[in-house]
């Protein structure tokens, strides 16, 4: 069964950017997918999105319901019907509302992991964190600035809009399958976020990534983002496409 369309509002998305080494995400991801690569590196990293409005297409906004969550991603490709197709691989979901968390795999896709997220936002800075019920951690400081890190992969910030609008597909794995949604932003537009601290036990555990296998690259910032998730159909993780 296909996830339903889903409608509402991308009130803020933080997307925290790794580059990593290339072998460690070819290690690490399931097959089919194997990582889209940017001048020779992977790129991974997390989604911190609070979501308003949120419902099945056609009905009420009053309905919708409102979450912060986080999403942990790895830039993918992987063949499809003889052509090559890309988006991310989320091995893991973190949601404040237990609404997302019962409903993962059905409304919403792949499993929901609940979590208590620490949120706070003033004149162009962000503040967020959240720990789950696992002890998953993740925390960022951030502010919004025009500076460009000439460290990056990328050349600059047109190309990393470009790469993360063009991946909009994701699966995220659920059991013996991988739960597939696109999502269609009605007006795609971020900007930069420089980043003070940076905090995740999932990017900072060695087993999965050694060290000096992987850097921060960048962040980006959404704001006021009206859009869909459209439920795709599910890929099984033994099936090779």
């Amino acid at each position: 069964m296909k996830i339903p369309k889903i409608k509402g509002i991308i009130d803020r998305r933080i997307l925290i950017n790794y580059q990593v080494d290339e072998e460690i995400l070819e290690n690490y991801l399931p097959k089919p997918f194997r990582p889209k690569l940017i001048n020779g590196k992977g790129i991974a990293g997390i989604c911190l999105i609070r979501l308003k409005e949120i419902r099945p297409k056609g009905l009420p906004k009053q309905i919708g319901i409102s979450s912060e969550n986080g999403a942990h991603r790895v830039a993918v490709e992987w063949n499809e019907n003889g052509k090559i197709k890309e988006g991310v691989y989320i091995p893991r979901r973190d949601t404040s509302s237990k609404v997302n968390s019962l409903a993962g795999g059905t409304i919403f896709p792949g499993i929901h992991d609940l979590a208590e997220f620490t949120v706070n936002e003033y004149d162009g800075n962000y503040n967020v964190a959240f720990i789950s019920d696992d002890n998953t951690s993740l925390s960022i400081e951030a502010s919004e600035t025009d500076n460009w890190n000439e460290e990056s992969v990328f050349d600059n910030l047109n190309c990393v809009s470009d790469f993360f609008e063009n991946g909009s597909i994701g699966y995220s794995p659920d059991k013996n399958d991988f739960d597939g949604l696109e999502l269609k932003a009605y007006n795609w537009k971020v900007s930069l976020l420089n980043v003070k601290k940076n905090h995740s036990s999932f990017f900072e555990n060695k087993t999965i990534f050694p060290k000096d296998s992987i850097k921060f690259d960048n962040a980006l910032l959404m704001k006021n983002i009206k859009h869909e998730w459209i439920g795709l159909e599910k890929i099984k993780a033994s099936k090779s496409i």
